[in-house]
């Protein structure tokens, strides 16, 4: 069957026995939440900023979009101090089914509440919200086809204008052969999200590349335990792109997001506390163990600030 790669991709992941519906995440792939507890810690630092940037109410929400297995809401709840837990919302968006011995007081559902007055995350999610891809040919960009059992690829037909629009503003194709990735699902996804703010922030977390510097033939990858394989759509693998970020925050700014921020995750996090700093060497003689589990700590807050691996990943900050 050919098919976009937008509906090969929705169908692969998210349709009957989709890849989704079926795996959990941490089989195939390896994300900050999997690699350290020190990501929930900052989070909790980012959410008590937040309270405090709220003025501490009485409910206080914590949206985890994409949460996969739960992992972090479910980290950030148990640290948390009793004075900020008992008055947390904690909310889990996925599609996939509620994961067995998740706590209680963490609501799982599959779409997004009507309205978050707190903090929304979105690590890793935009990633896997399919789009279309789009080649230049001599007569202007044409959407790819994709065979959905064996991943060959065809030219279809011209673009939608809106996706054209998109295109031409935030990734211009200029050679025969390049291509896009079209993220204005993306961007309608992320403006989901910010409308949905009554007071608070939203962040994105994901792999990203800026206007000025996009990849001249795309991002398409495939994932399979734990290694990159082609992206085949027949729901046998996790199939994602880069996100651009930018044009994620246009489309933020324009359902009223009064301020924004880009990052990488290694900035994000440094500000928060996570600094990958060696503890002191005379820790070894006067507490071996502690200086092991420090050594040991410092270790996962070097990876998750590794500007060539997870600390290259892109932030989107947006507050209204």
């Amino acid at each position: 069957m050919w098919l976009t790669w937008r509906a090969a991709t929705e169908r692969a992941l998210y349709g009957e026995e989709g890849f989704y519906l079926r795996e959990r995440p941490s089989g195939h792939f390896r994300t900050s939440v999997i690699a350290s507890a020190a990501f929930a810690d900052a989070v909790l630092e980012l959410l008590r900023q937040v309270d405090a940037e709220l003025g501490k109410p009485e409910a206080l929400d914590l949206v985890d979009i994409g949460a996969g297995e739960g992992g972090l809401v479910a980290q950030v709840l148990a640290t948390a101090e009793p004075s900020l837990r008992d008055r947390l919302r904690v909310t889990a968006v996925d599609l996939s089914p509620r994961p067995e011995g998740l706590p209680e007081r963490i609501g799982w559902r599959r779409g997004l509440p009507d309205r978050i007055t707190g903090l929304a995350i979105a690590n890793e999610w935009l990633d896997n919200v399919p789009v279309d891809v789009a080649e230049q040919t001599p007569d202007g960009p044409r959407l790819v086809l994709v065979n959905t059992r064996t991943g060959d690829e065809r030219l279809g037909g011209p673009l939608r204008p809106a996706d054209r629009q998109w295109l031409d503003r935030w990734w211009p194709l200029s050679r025969v052969g390049s291509r896009a990735e079209i993220g204005r699902p993306r961007d309608e996804a992320w403006a989901s999200v910010v409308t949905r703010l009554t007071r608070g922030r939203a962040i994105a977390i994901d792999y990203a590349h800026p206007v000025d510097n996009r990849p001249p033939y795309g991002t398409l990858t495939g994932y399979r335990d734990g290694a990159v394989v082609t992206p085949i759509p027949d729901g046998t693998c996790d199939i994602t792109a880069h996100v651009a970020l930018d044009a994620c925050a246009e489309a933020g700014r324009r359902t009223g997001a009064i301020s924004t921020a880009l990052s990488t995750q290694r900035d994000a996090l440094r500000a928060l506390g996570i600094l990958g700093a060696r503890p002191p060497v005379d820790l070894a003689r006067t507490d071996p163990r502690g200086y092991l589990r420090a050594l040991a700590r410092a270790s996962e807050e070097g990876e998750l600030i590794d500007p060539a691996g997870l600390g290259g990943f892109g932030w989107l900050d947006q507050c209204r």
